[in-house]
C-alpha cells in the first residue's frame, strides 16, 4: 500500500483502475498512447513540498543506537518501520502474473537526487512525476491488530488486485530483512494462485490510494528481468519474481 502519498503531497487526483500489460522498465520511457490517459491521472501531482518527519508519524520513527564494539564506542542511525507482506499472485486462468502500478514518492525523490535536481525548484516537464511510478508485487503493511500475516496478505490481494481468495490458497515462502542498513523492517513473501472466477472487483486500493493492476505473462517477465534492464521495481518484488521464475514457472510452463 502507498502510505506516503497522502503525507507528502497535498493533492493527487482520483484514478480509474485498469488491468493492463506494461513494461517493468522505468516508467515514462516506454508508454504507449493507450496507456497515456491513466498515466496522466496517476502523476497528476502538484504542491510538492518537503518537511521534517513529525515525531508522531504512524509510519516511521528515527532512532540512533549507540554501542561499544570491540572496545570502541559506535553509533548507528536507522528508521523503525512497519513490517510488510509481499504477495506473488499468478492467475492460472489467463497464465499471467498480477502486479500493481503506483506512484512512490521515495522513488521519485531518488530519481531527482540522482539528477542533482534542486528540490525547491523542480522542472516537472523535464522531471515528470512518472519517474516515481513503480511496477511491483501486491504488498501491504502489517499494521492491523488481531490479524495474522496471511490474513493481511488476503486483504491486500482483495483491496489492490480484486481477487477474493481463501487463506489456504496463500503459501508463505520466507521472511527477510528489507534494508539492513537504514531500517529495521522485515518482509514476508507469499505466493497465491488465483482464477478469473475469484475476481470480484477491479482492485485499485482503498481510501486515497491510486493503484492500477498490471498483468504480465511469464515470457514477458523473463524478458524484462534480463541483463542490462533498468527497473523502478523494488528489491522485494524483484526477489519475489526471481523466486517465482525459479520455483514455480518451470512447472507452470510444462
Amino acid at each position: 500500500m502507498d502510505v506516503w502519498t497522502e503525507k507528502i503531497f497535498s493533492h493527487i487526483s482520483d484514478s480509474h483502475h485498469f488491468s493492463v500489460m506494461l513494461s517493468l522498465l522505468i516508467p515514462g520511457e516506454c508508454f504507449t498512447a493507450a496507456e497515456a490517459h491513466w498515466t496522466d491521472k496517476m502523476d497528476n501531482i502538484r504542491d510538492l513540498k518537503y518537511q521534517a518527519i513529525p515525531p508522531d508519524s504512524p509510519y516511521v520513527t528515527p532512532h540512533r543506537m549507540t554501542f561499544i564494539q570491540n572496545g570502541k564506542l559506535k553509533y548507528w542511525d536507522f528508521l523503525q518501520v512497519h513490517d510488510i507482506v509481499v504477495v506473488i499472485i499468478y492467475n492460472t486462468t489467463r497464465k499471467k502474473l498480477i502486479l500493481v502500478r503506483q506512484f512512490r514518492p521515495a522513488v521519485y525523490h531518488g530519481q531527482l537526487k540522482s539528477a542533482n535536481v534542486d528540490f525547491n525548484d523542480i522542472d516537472f516537464e523535464k522531471y515528470p512525476p512518472s519517474m516515481g511510478i513503480t511496477i511491483e508485487l501486491c504488498a501491504g503493511l502489517i499494521d492491523k491488530k488481531g490479524l495474522s500475516k496471511k490474513e493481511i496478505a488476503r486483504e491486500e490481494i482483495l483491496e489492490e488486485c480484486g481477487y477474493d481468495v481463501r487463506l489456504d490458497q496463500i503459501e508463505e515462502i520466507f521472511e527477510f530483512n528489507s534494508n539492513v542498513q537504514s531500517s529495521s523492517g522485515k518482509q514476508t513473501l507469499f505466493y497465491c494462485e488465483v482464477t478469473d472466477e475469484q475476481k470480484v472487483s477491479e482492485g485499485g486500493g482503498i481510501q486515497n490510494e491510486i493503484i492500477d493492476v498490471v498483468e504480465l505473462s511469464i515470457e514477458e517477465v523473463r524478458e524484462k528481468m534480463g541483463p542490462g534492464t533498468c527497473h523502478n521495481t523494488p528489491a522485494s518484488s524483484m526477489l519475489g519474481i526471481l523466486w517465482f521464475l525459479s520455483f514455480k514457472a518451470p512447472q507452470l510452463c510444462n
